[in-house]
């Protein structure tokens, strides 16, 4: 073991706070406590039955009562053998050092102890169990202006870091704010006694071991580590309601999108039908002027109004895909639609329109007939064949299934099948300038023209792009687990915005606006040297690799079994959950309000039954 400084004064605080520490875990056994390391330790039974409890096993046979000083030795032997087969090492101490009571041997023994039983499991990116402790306190502190701690001496003698510690973890029990700062003594004072009286926390210490110059280094790790240990079952219970928050977040962004959903399928199944309707009724006066007229409006409600509901279908399939897909990824049971606003009925009501179309196209052409029949069906056959090829890349998206790396290799081949597609539309657009030459106005064998073709087809290239991209984001998505939903749809949201080439990737340049659009502004050469750092010799950066710095600059994606186990952990075992449980987890008032609405009480009306809750609602 290290040499220790020649002086009374840390002497006489390490056994104070060491004795405490070992009286602290010997009388939650209900042991005996420790009155003197210099002779209580002696006959190795203390020493033992403290490895027993800290290290969590038994240690065997020893003398319980040992009269001769060779029994005491041998039970200081046990105690010293099982300390190094846990891999610990000791250096120039014996049995006999114990046994003779050498107390600065002791207490490097009981400094061993401490190090490797409590502080060495508080570690953080690597660091040593004094770094990862220090760094804790640090960062649980950054955001007080008027105290730093660099270390676990000075830094700890004028009482303001204990009182953060505890405003930041009990703020119900002090006002950082509204502290004397100068009253060094007092803030020691407040703090020892509301973490002993309020928190539990032993106290170890006095308020004159830590109000001098240097306190004891060692006194006040040790000290501090039981902080530690008290305020991570909090921080526990505050990531469990965080997990509840985003839970939250994430079934009303679902309902939002169902409501949304079901309010456009009937408006637009609505439209269809009057559309029908008044087709229906219409009457020709007999003139060729009426039926240029009536052909004139058909052909305006084709470029303008059915385009309108064109996209609208396509809106309305994509966003049900995208519900689908967002439950799916958290593990939240699957949506269908209510009866009367399902794809299937959409797609019935789509082709009714489609023929009621051809019967209002072949009307008005029957009386405005002078055409030329072989160009017509050249035309037609060629329309309808891109049509049917449009048409069968929308029925194929929609019909996606599996896992989503399978549906980005569906996706990928529907995308090969449009290249054909784009070359028929060249040869009907020359189709169409011949029915124009030919002043064709009519065509009883399609219902579809050139630039309605077009505007599908580019419908259809976007709606491939779209769905690929998703697909692609929501695999990245799907691994983002410190993110909130809020966050991610954020940054896919500023992502899509700056995305001007639509290639699923980012300029420099693009990033750049990107990053300053989120707060995250660089100089030109931190730019250059962020580009090529999260672009990984990429031309460009692309989402995944976009998110995941995101992610690296901001800070937890729930599965349903995870907010279950969040609600069991803030319920503390009860098979309910009361509104005091979820305001001491930190949920926001918001947030509580909501889940009463939504959640069942328990039988015994305690409380609310999230069991049942996250039965009905989880696959």
């Amino acid at each position: 073991m290290s040499a220790f400084p020649a002086t009374p004064a840390w002497v006489a605080t390490q056994h104070k706070a060491f004795l405490r520490w070992t009286n602290s875990h010997l009388e939650s056994r209900g042991i005996i406590s420790v009155q003197n390391l210099h002779s209580d330790f002696s006959d190795g039974v203390k020493l033992i039955q403290l490895l027993e409890i800290i290290g969590n096993e038994s240690l065997g046979r020893y003398a319980a009562r040992p009269k001769l000083r060779v029994q005491k030795a041998e039970n200081v032997i046990v105690a010293l053998e099982y300390i190094r087969r846990r891999g610990i090492q000791l250096y120039n101490i014996g049995a006999e050092d114990i046994v003779d009571g050498n107390v600065k041997l002791i207490l490097g023994l009981l400094w061993t102890l401490i190090l490797n039983f409590s502080i060495s499991e508080i570690n953080a990116e690597g660091h040593t169990a004094k770094e990862g402790l220090l760094l804790w306190c640090q960062r649980k502190t950054v955001l007080y202006e008027d105290m730093e701690i660099t270390d676990f001496s000075a830094s700890w003698n004028n009482g303001l870091a204990f009182c953060a510690l505890l405003d930041r973890h009990r703020p119900d029990l002090i006002d950082y704010d509204s502290l004397d700062k100068s009253d060094a003594k007092g803030n020691i004072e407040l703090a020892l006694k509301l973490a002993s009286e309020e928190v539990g926390i032993p106290q170890l210490l006095d308020v004159e071991d830590v109000l001098v110059a240097k306190p004891d280094e060692r006194s006040i790790m040790t000290y501090v580590a039981h902080w530690f240990h008290a305020f991570s079952a909090l921080d526990k219970i505050e990531t469990a309601g965080r997990r509840v928050e985003k839970f939250v977040e994430v079934m009303s962004s679902s309902y939002d999108l169902q409501h949304s959903y079901e309010t456009r399928i009937k408006k637009l199944l609505e439209n269809i039908a009057d559309q029908i309707k008044s087709w229906d009724t219409a009457v020709f006066s007999g003139t060729y002027s009426d039926a240029r007229a009536q052909n004139q409006n058909f052909s305006k409600y084709k470029s303008q109004l059915k385009r309108s509901w064109i996209t609208e279908k396509t809106d309305i399939t994509s966003m049900l895909g995208n519900i689908k897909t967002k439950l799916a990824t958290y593990g939240l049971k699957d949506y269908e639609p209510p009866s009367g606003l399902t794809l299937a009925e959409l797609d019935v009501s789509w082709k009714h329109l489609v023929q009621a179309e051809g019967l209002r196209s072949k009307m008005i052409n029957e009386t405005i007939r002078d055409i030329k029949e072989n160009l017509r069906k050249k035309f037609a056959e060629t329309a309808n064949t891109v049509a049917e090829k449009i048409d069968s890349v929308s029925i194929q998206l929609v019909q996606l299934d599996g896992e989503l790396e399978d549906q980005q290799s569906q996706v990928t081949k529907i995308e090969r099948q449009l290249a054909p597609v784009k070359d028929l539309l060249a040869v009907l657009k020359n189709l169409t300038a011949d029915l124009e030459e030919a002043n064709v106005e009519e065509n009883d064998y399609t219902v579809y023209s050139y630039d309605e073709l077009q505007y599908e087809l580019k419908l259809a290239e976007s709606a491939v792009a779209k769905k690929l991209s998703f697909i692609e984001n929501q695999i990245v998505a799907r691994s983002m687990t410190n993110l909130t939903p809020i966050q991610l749809e954020e940054f896919e949201s500023v992502f899509r915005y700056f995305d001007k080439r639509q290639q699923n990737s980012l300029e420099e340049v693009e990033f750049a606006a990107a990053l300053a659009s989120l707060g995250l502004v660089y100089s030109e050469d931190e730019m250059h040297e962020v580009f090529d750092d999260v672009r990984e010799g990429e031309p460009s950066v692309s989402f995944e690799h976009f998110i995941r710095y995101m992610v690296d600059v901001t800070e937890d994606q729930n599965t349903a079994e995870q907010v279950f186990q969040s609600f069991m952990e803030i319920a503390e075992g009860k098979p309910y959950i009361t509104e005091f449980d979820l305001r001491n987890s930190l949920v926001p008032d918001p947030m509580i309000e909501q889940l009463e609405e939504i959640m069942p009480k328990d039988e015994t009306e305690q409380g609310l039954d999230y069991i049942k809750f996250m039965e009905k609602l989880c696959i």
